[in-house]
């Protein structure tokens, strides 16, 4: 896996100040994209054990709220082992940290469905995430007065709530 940057005090992709991992690849290639560059699966650096642990360092402080991972695409395929093994770290070692992850897949057909049954480790990706923000970003739907999100139909998933419930649920603050 490569990654784009990554921001240590991110105030606009989740609540709070926040660690940002942009990571490199991306299949959606939406029109209006802002993070085109990250299209590429070998944009930026490699990510490796120096890395994620700079990662974990930027999460100690009391004042950082949590992570997010976006990118280009976090749920792509070359992306997900790397990501699941972080997200187990983080979790363990600050579980009172939320971790909000962006996707332009789709919750219930590409997530809960496609992921599920191709990758094994899917089902414990979705345990470490709290909120999960669906769908492509779509230029003709772009509205700057959403909060963390960037067209209107995206949505903020509750993921918790959702597997618990076996239905959608959405965030709310």
């Amino acid at each position: 896996m490569y990654y784009a940057e990554i921001k240590q005090y991110d105030i606009a992709d989740g609540p709070g100040v926040r660690v940002s991992l942009f990571v490199s690849g991306c299949t959606h290639r939406c029109e209006g994209c802002f993070n085109e560059m990250t299209w590429d699966f070998r944009y930026g650096n490699p990510y490796d054990s120096f890395t994620e642990e700079s990662i974990l360092e930027a999460l100690r402080p009391a004042y950082i709220a949590g992570l997010t991972l976006l990118g280009g695409e976090p749920l792509e395929a070359p992306n997900r082992e790397a990501l699941l093994g972080l997200l187990r770290r983080v979790k363990t070692l600050y579980p009172d940290k939320n971790v909000w992850c962006y996707t332009g897949y789709r919750f219930e057909e590409d997530v809960l469905g496609r992921f599920c049954e191709e990758w094994a480790g899917m089902r414990e990706f979705l345990q470490y995430v709290d909120v999960l923000v669906d769908g492509e970003f779509i230029l003709a739907k772009k509205d700057i007065s959403l909060r963390f999100r960037g067209s209107s139909n995206q949505r903020l998933i509750d993921v918790p709530k959702s597997l618990e419930a076996g239905e959608t649920v959405l965030w709310g603050d």
